[in-house]
């Protein structure tokens, strides 16, 4: 099955490739792998939240954070496919490193990143699994709650 029609059995549209936000590429090619730039939760170039992720009033909720985290997984899969074409030709998802805007206490960074992870794993089964680093931070770029980059082999 393509991974088209995979995105179409699950439900996901795949976005357009997000417009970069300062002075970069979205999308390195070296070799067999195409390295992506940070990728915010935005959808049609507006953030989806702002702040930071934690329990209590005036926080972004754990679970709302996994979800933004899918949906910057998502937006990361458009500039793949801008980058190389078409997504089919992806051998496999190497490394996910997911930054999490949070409050001091806040430890559970991976279960927030597990959104992105997730939908790289539904989406593209075994080569979907990947090796993975979710990082605490004080703030992220437009106040995102959240950002993921990934390295992703391809033929």
């Amino acid at each position: 099955m393509s991974i088209d029609a995979r995105l179409t059995e699950l439900g996901i549209e795949l976005p357009e490739a997000p417009l970069p936000l300062a002075v970069y590429v979205p999308a390195v090619v070296e070799g067999n792998l195409v390295f992506i730039s940070g990728q915010l939760p935005t959808v049609n170039g507006e953030l989806r939240a702002t702040g930071k992720v934690g329990e209590g009033n005036g926080l972004v909720a754990p679970a709302d954070a996994k979800d933004y985290a899918r949906t910057a997984a998502l937006n990361g899969l458009a500039v793949i496919k801008s980058a190389i074409g078409n997504l089919d030709r992806i051998t496999r998802i190497v490394k996910v490193t997911g930054f999490v805007a949070c409050v001091p206490d806040f430890t559970a960074m991976g279960a927030v990143m597990n959104g992105a992870s997730e939908l790289l794993g539904d989406v593209f089964g075994d080569i979907g699994t990947h090796a993975r680093s979710s990082i605490g931070v004080p703030v992220l770029p437009m106040d995102s709650p959240v950002e993921v980059e990934m390295i992703v082999a391809f033929k």
